[in-house]
């Protein structure tokens, strides 16, 4: 799909300050990725269902379609990219120590190669992966949150920018997660959902194109913030 969807931002919705998180939620963090239980700073972000996204000036949200369903987001900005996905996990136990170890066995085994190296959310991945026959730097983020995941990548300029970087990492430590109650595997995908008002374009571009709401053969929608 190729529909852009223009949010202002005297139009875009604001997150509602959660309550605090309670004991049984573990301790209270200083930082985020947040969970949708716990108390977070208001800020301005995009509905996604199983995410709250922010979004700021010059951004552009493009999500990431499996199928019918809706299970990652990328945003966009000054020629750099944060890719997204988040996860079911245990409710006491982290995943990314785990997930980190498969990602670097699967990444050299496709002719890539990884390392190890610390970074602003801890241990974190510099990678080389393949792309179209040459290999491209992206860096592999992880945080574990309570019975979630949140896996970011990035990628572009904010490779070798330290101000581009910034941006998208500050992005990653504003989102929100809303894990839900419902029983659910670990590092089963969080499902995510188009906000109402781009929703509703899709549907009838779709319908006026006979094609399925969302389309696995067409680029995903996208969200674009204006000022």
């Amino acid at each position: 799909m190729n529909e852009v969807f223009r949010r202002r931002r005297q139009a875009a919705e604001k997150d509602v300050t959660a309550p605090a998180a309670d004991e049984a939620s573990g301790p209270v963090r200083e930082s985020g990725p947040w969970d949708a239980d716990e108390a977070h700073p208001e800020t301005e972000r995009v509905d996604l269902g199983g995410l709250r996204l922010p979004i700021g000036s010059g951004f552009e949200v493009q999500l990431n379609v499996a199928g019918d369903t809706i299970v990652g987001a990328v945003v966009l900005v000054n020629e750099s990219a944060l890719q997204v996905h988040a996860f079911a996990a245990p409710k006491r136990n982290g995943i990314w120590g785990e997930v980190r170890a498969d990602l670097a066995r699967e990444l050299t085994g496709a002719g890539g190669s990884c390392e190890e190296q610390e970074g602003p959310f801890g241990p974190e991945l510099a990678a080389r992966i393949k792309q179209e026959g040459e290999l491209q730097p992206v860096r592999f983020l992880g945080v574990d949150g309570p019975r979630w995941f949140l896996r970011g990548v990035i990628s572009g300029r904010a490779i070798a920018d330290p101000e581009a970087a910034k941006v998208l990492e500050d992005v990653m430590r504003d989102i929100v997660v809303v894990r839900g109650d419902q029983p659910m595997a670990p590092k089963e995908p969080i499902e995510l959902r188009l906000p109402a008002e781009a929703r509703q374009a899709v549907e009838e571009e779709a319908a006026k194109d006979g094609r399925p709401l969302l389309d696995p053969f067409h680029r995903g929608p996208e969200i674009t913030e204006v000022r």
